[in-house]
Order: structure tokens, then sequence, then C-alpha cells
């Protein structure tokens, strides 16, 4: 019999592993295998951590700062002998919208550091303003603005064209 703090953390696993999973696979720039990995992992962290995660202030957050830390330390390893493929992953991000968009975007993604690519992940995508993303990315506020501005720079370069639609300031 499943005590209630496996109840608890299984009801927070399965609100929360889709926003995990398309987070993922903006940070692996559409490795959706690697986005699993990460997902499978983080949450594997989590259930270790869960009396202490579940106490804490947002373990939303808390989840979403877990995927960065270990998309970046999983890309500083570099045991893997997994390489990205040329061709588009065969499921999108999402069930709507353009999918020749998504794959300019994720193309796009994929050509940026992976710092950079955390940066852009947490800071845009999951909505957190600089100091979140500092504190989340053991940054500073500046290291983070550099970031973004660096990286939002290279992807409007990349994209041409079709930077409004994804980019907008």
């Amino acid at each position: 019999m499943a005590d209630t703090t496996d109840d608890g953390y299984q009801a927070f696993a399965a609100a929360r592993i889709g926003h995990l999973y398309r987070s993922a696979c903006l940070l692996t720039g559409g490795d959706t295998h690697l986005a699993e990995d990460l997902v499978q992992e983080t949450l594997g962290r989590i259930f270790v951590r869960w009396r202490r995660v579940s106490g804490a202030d947002n373990p939303v957050a808390y989840a979403q700062t877990m995927l960065a830390h270990t998309f970046l330390s999983w890309r500083r390893r570099r045991s893997s002998g997994e390489r990205p493929s040329a061709t588009p992953p065969e499921a999108g991000i999402a069930e709507d919208g353009d999918p020749a968009l998504r794959v300019t975007l994720l193309s796009a993604l994929r050509q940026l550091p992976e710092r950079d690519r955390a940066v852009l992940v947490l800071r845009y995508w999951e909505d957190r303003s600089v100091q979140e993303t500092a504190t989340a990315l053991r940054l500073s506020a500046g290291a983070v603005r550099s970031h973004a501005l660096r990286a939002l720079t290279r992807l409007r370069a990349e994209l041409g064209d079709d930077a409004s639609l994804f980019i907008d300031r």
C-alpha cells in the first residue's frame, strides 16, 4: 500500500510531466529522446527529495530548475555518444500551429550554446524574471541579460525574416 507521500508525488509528476517534456524539448533543440531521458532523470531526482520538494514554496519552479541543471550537467559530461540528427523529430512540441515554424525554431535553438538555450527557455518559455533565471542557473543577473541578448541576436540572425514570428520585442 502506497503512503500519502507517494500519492502526492504521483499527482505532482502526472500534472507536470507534459510541461517538463516541452521544456526539455526546447532545451535539447528538439531531441525528443534526450528530452524524455532528462524528464525521467529529473522526476527520479525529485522523487528521492520529495519530502523536501513538497515542502518548498514553489515545487513547480524547483522541478524546472532541476530540469535545467540536469540538462546542463548532461551537456558537461560529454559522455554520451548520441549525436543530434539533421532531420526533424517525428513528433512536434505542440499539437497545433505551423509545423514548419516549429522545426525552424528548434533548428535555430539547436545552434545556440547550451547555457544560452537554457537562459532563453527559463526566461521566455517559463516566463521567469531575470533574477529567478539567475538563481536557477547560478549566474549573476547581468550574465543572464548578456546570455539572453546574445542568444536573441543569434536567433534573429539565424531566423532572418521568420524572426518576427517568434521574437517580438
